[in-house]
């Protein structure tokens, strides 16, 4: 896992540690010094902690003009015990939002499980970006059916064309604009 490197072809564009509206502001990192773990197996080290102990992530790129932000996962994402949802939603989405993102790209690849508890947090995500929409690209077939099991389907767009998606063969502004056409065609 310490070789999992969160997506950095975009670094050009954005980092997330130089945007002064990020959450992640500030944040200085090491190449060398691996310190954060999930399940006692060193992650590396440009992954960001956000107060889960099993899931870290990444804000990739984020655009204010347009209102969208691209988040890479890493970890098991764990709503039944740690809460994950409520810690994403409480300091990260809710800061964005409050920045005027509204549309919200998930890459979940790397998200290896997940444990749902009830879904009141995505609930109030989707509820809180009322002409948004948050996507969940590429997590793990497992993964995605514990989200239809738990009617977390309903809140988290994905399936059909975002299903394995070739995310890395766009720019931000591309991977948003085709994913936006998507959502709009659905709605149509």
């Amino acid at each position: 896992m310490q070789d999992i490197e969160p997506y950095y072809s975009w670094r050009h564009l954005y980092i997330s540690a130089e945007d002064e509206l990020s959450p992640f502001y500030g944040r200085e990192y090491s190449e060398f010094e691996y310190s954060n773990t999930i399940y006692n197996y060193y992650i590396h080290p440009q992954w960001d902690d956000f107060g889960s102990s099993t899931l870290y992530m990444k804000l990739l790129f984020v655009d204010y003009d347009t209102g969208f932000a691209v988040i890479e996962f890493i970890g098991e994402w764990n709503d039944a015990i740690n809460n994950d949802i409520m810690v994403l939603k409480r300091d990260i989405a809710d800061h964005l939002i409050n920045e005027g993102i509204s549309k919200f790209i998930l890459i979940g690849e790397n998200v290896l499980n997940f444990h749902a508890s009830d879904d009141c947090y995505y609930q109030e995500w989707f509820e809180d970006i009322e002409d948004g929409w948050v996507v969940a690209l590429n997590f793990r077939d497992h993964v995605r059916h514990e989200f239809n099991k738990y009617s977390i389907d309903y809140y988290l767009a994905f399936g059909g064309e975002l299903d394995d998606m070739k995310w890395r063969l766009f720019s931000p502004n591309q991977l948003f604009e085709r994913i936006e056409s998507i959502i709009c065609h659905r709605l149509a």
